[in-house]
This record gives structure tokens, sequence and C-alpha cells, in this order.
């Protein structure tokens, strides 16, 4: 497989683990320099441990991107590490349940923060950078902002309001030849996700119960 990422600069947030792990393995096997933007530390990641063994080229960014000024800080790490910025994937987030009866407006607005803010902030202060590559931006958000989940009002919103930028930043930016475009994930076996089927009473017959209804699993 050949995806022209030779030497290209991929900056994913989100990259410890899960969908962001997988896109950050994908990226190293096909050359690229990535840097994995994470709030646990590099020595507790099995990603890490790969990419090591594996001889990537890769930096770890240990930050918490709620945190005032968390977008510039690593974004000024990756040009000082790379010197340039060709991808963005925007892709931490956490299906937290704050729902609207069991939620609050505190925990909405803070879910908010947790899933949305930080693709704003990464996107705006790697601007400049993506203009000069005319990289791109890759926004993942989720089937739930198209179906709905129940019980997950904050994330769902977040998921929503993450489509309705990549459409805004594809307009603004095609000027500039950046492309900008979203995934959409319905179900992913990682660790988030086995964390929630947990929560049912029965996790093996309620994975069951999904996976049936997912058409190319039939197949």
């Amino acid at each position: 497989m050949d995806l022209n990422l030779k030497n290209k600069v991929v900056v994913i947030s989100g990259g410890g683990n899960g969908i962001g792990a997988s896109i950050a393995e994908l990226a190293v096997m096909e050359g690229a320099k990535v840097a994995i933007i994470d709030f646990q530390k590099e020595d507790s990641s099995e990603i890490a441990k790969k990419l090591k063994n594996q001889g990537g080229a890769y930096i770890w960014v240990c930050k918490n991107l709620n945190e005032d000024s968390a977008g510039e800080q690593v974004i000024k790490e990756v040009v000082s590490a790379f010197g340039r910025i060709d991808v963005l994937v925007n892709n931490a987030g956490v299906n937290d349940g704050v729902g609207l009866e069991k939620g609050s407006p505190v925990k909405f607005r803070q879910s908010l923060l947790n899933n949305l803010g930080h693709y704003f902030d990464l996107t705006h202060f790697a601007l400049p950078y993506l203009k000069i590559s005319k990289g791109c931006v890759l926004n993942v958000s989720s089937k739930t902002a198209l179906t709905g989940q129940g019980n997950t009002s904050g994330y769902t919103a977040a998921k929503g309001a993450i489509l309705a930028l990549t459409r805004e930043w594809a307009v603004e930016l095609a000027p500039a030849g950046i492309r900008v475009n979203a995934i959409v994930p319905a179900e992913v076996d990682t660790p988030q996700y086995e964390s929630w089927l947990s929560s049912f009473p029965n996790p093996q017959q309620a994975k069951k119960q999904i996976t049936e209804n997912i058409p190319f699993e039939k197949r």
C-alpha cells in the first residue's frame, strides 16, 4: 500500500490508543513522521512500544488538550521536532455518558470541551503550516452524530458539531489548497468500546446483538 505519506508529518490527537493508535501505526508503516498527542505518558502506551520496536519516526507529546494554550504548545513542539505539518488528525475524545436526564449543565459543557474544543485549537494553530504544505485535516466524528445513542448528549453534540465544522473548514480552506474531511466510525473494537460494553448486564450478549446488525459482519 502506498498512501503517499513517506516523510510527511502527521499529527494525531488521542494517538495513544484505539483508533488514533491504529492510524499512527499505519502512518509510520507508510514512512510518515508521526506526532502522537495524548494525555497518557509514553511509557504506559502499547503503541509507543510497538513503534519503538519497529524503529518508527515519531515523537510523543504528553498533554491535556483542555489546558489553556495547550494547542499552541503542541503545534510549536511538533514544528520544532519536524519542521513542518502535512496532516492533522483530530481524534481525541471520549463517550462519557453525559446524558440529558443523568447529566447536568456543567457536565454537558465539560463534555463539549473534552470532545470538541481541541479540534478547533489544534487546527487553528496548525493552519499556517498546513497552508505551506497544502496539507489536509481529518476529523474523527462518530455514527452517534447521525443515529443518536441515548444517554450521551455531550458526546453526540460534539460529534455533530465536528461534522458541521468539517464542512465549514472545507469551504474556508479550499482556496488555500487544504483538504478537510471527516470519518464517521460505527462499531470499533477499542478499549473505550469494551469499557462501554462492560456497562451492560451481559456484555458478551450485548456485543453479539450489535455485531449481528452490522451488514458487513454477515457476509
